[in-house]
């Protein structure tokens, strides 16, 4: 490794390092794709988190209940043109039972007859209000109605809710009350507007957000229209051996304790690190909330929390305290879909908090609702989301699109009909057998930790360094590179894409690699590559030393 030719560089390490590693990703594509023209070698993009499976038994489900809806659309009225009715309630259940019956063969009739008598069984659904909502549902001839998600959809969904995030056992009484919507991230953005439009956050307002994180949660809370005042709550502990668990230290979550931090952001599983709060530290939150700062507003992203046996989200800790948003995408890898759902306990601190605001405030609050409601005061928070998604004025069309809440609800149902959790199992061994090669690649002892998710994997050259080889190869490395110089290095040596674990305002010196996207065995060659990319600096060390 030639130092003087490498320090060239830097200069232009340093100009990229500022951006979003989303947007830095590109420039690592670009030169790792330049290098494909060179040897003859595959670009490993595992840059970022799109899944590489998906679940087919919901989607067999979802195609076969359309040919249902067009059968019941055709029954209306049938022209040559094309020309069809929409579906008719009478009768609709047993002809939805006789359309099973005849197609018992095909793939997906198990999942609908499933769905059709849990929903019975367990909720006492009305037959032929039941199957007529999925119909028209699954055609999409209708307005969503209600607005913020069809009436029997969301039973089913809050069943799939519970059983995921709360481990099947809630710790409270009660219901959620939720809202469809187009995935993880458009979830936060209403969220962040509406928390603003009802002054539950102000401008100059002091949060709190857990780090390492997704990278766009960075960025919201700066942007002019929010301005808010971050607090970091750094995932900074280590194990007895000095390795990095990203957990949250207690005197991490003791920040929280102070009432001028108004909300506290966190994902959870973490992205990038991909580990869920511990048992320790979760219990340790709620004590913090619950005496010292009980009003804390806290949104909480959920999406990775399936991939963890026995998950327990902070919606089930802190109900009355916590927005959860859970996307559906990674799990079913269904990130074309965009579905997700913003999920509020109906008896919760924003509600409250809205009822005890000045009555100036409120006021000017019910002028902004008052189209929607001759109690506009009485309008919970969960359905301001739903009106401030469409601007107050266009909530009449607010509303997940009908075939998405159907695949939604399937997806649902498949893993609550899954009682011997084959699909989370096949899921969660996918992963955590993609992190083995990983290791293994790179010939470093795998760190074992049972609240990994592992659909990502956080990697820290830093702590490497400072473990195997002491504090001057890495007052070499902080004086001869940048922190994202491993990046372009193996983007432009090996054509393997990572995205630098600084940019989610993680440790500087760390990489993500996404374990979700890439077939198991590219996790050997991305292991082995690295390994050699972190063996070359300390080569580079030991050259000067002589």
């Amino acid at each position: 490794m030639d130092i003087e030719k490498l320090k060239t560089s830097r200069k232009r390490e340093d100009e990229l390092e500022q951006l979003s590693p989303f947007e830095l990703k590109d420039s690592l594509i670009a030169l790792a794709s330049d290098q494909q023209k060179k040897p003859a070698r595959a670009m490993l993009n595992a840059g970022r988190g799109n899944p590489n499976w998906t679940a087919t038994v919901p989607r067999e489900a979802f195609f076969l209940l359309g040919q249902f809806g067009i059968e019941e659309s055709k029954r209306a009225m049938n022209k040559p043109s094309g020309l069809s009715g929409i579906p008719q309630k009478s009768g609709i259940a047993k002809r939805f039972e006789d359309f099973l019956n005849k197609n018992k063969q095909l793939p997906g009739a198990d999942l609908l007859l499933g769905l059709y008598k849990y929903a019975i069984d367990k909720h006492e659904f009305d037959p032929e209000a039941w199957i007529f909502e999925i119909t028209e549902g699954i055609i999409g001839d209708q307005y969503p109605s209600p607005v913020r998600m069809l009436k029997q959809t969301e039973v089913i969904v809050h069943d799939y809710i519970v059983q995921e995030m709360c481990g099947n056992a809630p710790t409270h009484k009660g219901k959620y009350d939720l809202f469809a919507v187009e995935g993880g991230t458009a979830a936060m953005c209403y969220l962040f507007d509406s928390l603003v439009e009802n002054g539950l956050l102000k401008k100059g307002d002091k949060i709190a957000l857990g780090v390492p994180v997704f990278t766009p949660y960075l960025e919201i809370p700066e942007l002019a229209r929010y301005d808010l005042k971050v607090t970091y709550i750094h995932g900074s502990a280590k194990d007895k051996n000095g390795n990095s668990t990203f957990q949250y230290p207690d005197e991490e979550l003791d920040k929280l304790g102070d009432k001028a931090i108004k909300a506290f952001f966190i994902v959870n599983p973490s992205n990038p690190t991909s580990v869920e709060i511990s048992d320790h530290s979760r219990k340790y939150l709620v004590k913090v909330v619950k005496n010292l700062n009980p009003n804390l507003m806290i949104l909480t992203d959920d999406v990775y929390g399936t991939f963890v046996p026995g998950f327990v989200s902070l919606m089930n800790e802190l109900p009355q305290n916590t927005l959860c948003v859970y996307s559906f995408s990674k799990y079913f890898g269904a990130t074309g879909w965009r579905l997700g759902v913003i999920a509020l306990h109906e008896n919760n601190i924003y509600d409250d908090m809205l009822s005890a605001i000045p009555e100036k405030e409120k006021n000017k609050l019910a002028k902004l609702y008052e189209s929607l409601t001759l109690h506009p005061e009485k309008l919970k928070f969960i359905d301001r989301l739903v009106a401030d998604s469409r601007q107050v004025a266009l909530n009449h069309t607010a509303g997940l699109s009908t075939p998405q809440q159907i695949q939604m609800l399937l997806f649902a149902a498949f893993a609550i009909l899954d009682k011997e959790n084959k699909y989370k199992q096949d899921c969660i061994d996918l992963l955590q057998h993609r992190y083995k090669l990983l290791w293994d690649g790179m010939e470093f002892p795998i760190l074992q930790d049972p609240e990994r998710a592992a659909y990502y994997c956080e990697i820290d050259i830093h702590e490497w360094a400072m473990k195997n080889y002491g504090k001057d190869f890495v007052t070499f490395l902080e004086k001869n590179f940048e922190p994202v110089d491993i990046v372009f290095r193996l983007a432009e040596k090996s054509s393997v894409v990572l995205l630098n674990g600084g940019g989610f305002a993680g440790p500087e010196w760390s990489v993500r690699v996404s374990l979700a996207n890439l077939e198991d065995a590219d996790y050997s060659i991305i292991g082995k590559q690295l390994a050699e990319t972190m063996y070359e600096y300390v080569e580079a060390w030991k050259s000067i030393q002589k």
